[in-house]
């Protein structure tokens, strides 16, 4: 494996930062809300529709992602409406697909 040349070791402190960024990620729920977020931003009620979860579930699962920097909130009437805050999302979301896809040999969405 080639070794990264400008590459320099993280800290304790960023490693942890990182791996608290990545066990958020580990939840399918949210990422089943950031899947459909990725194609235009939903309130609640669509994204319940959109992802089969449970209206509690979803509000608690956003809050996370919300805290986290991964999602932006806004109110619209009545309704707060979520959207993509952080495009890294989309270069993560990205890479790991493509390399499951490579690995698997097939097309991900092609998986059931």
């Amino acid at each position: 494996m080639a070794r990264k040349k400008d590459f320099k070791p993280l800290g304790p402190a960023a490693l942890g930062l990182v791996a608290a960024r990545f066990k958020l990620l580990g939840e399918p729920a949210r990422l089943a809300l950031l899947n459909s977020l990725m194609s235009r931003e939903q309130n609640v009620n669509e994204l319940v529709d959109s992802t089969g979860l449970s209206q509690a579930n979803v509000s608690k699962h956003l809050a996370q992602l919300a805290d986290a920097g991964y999602v932006n909130r806004r109110k619209d009437g009545l309704f707060t409406v979520y959207s993509i805050a952080d495009d890294s999302v989309f270069q993560l979301c990205d890479l790991m697909c493509s390399s499951i896809a490579r690995k698997l040999g097939q097309d991900l969405q092609a998986i059931a």
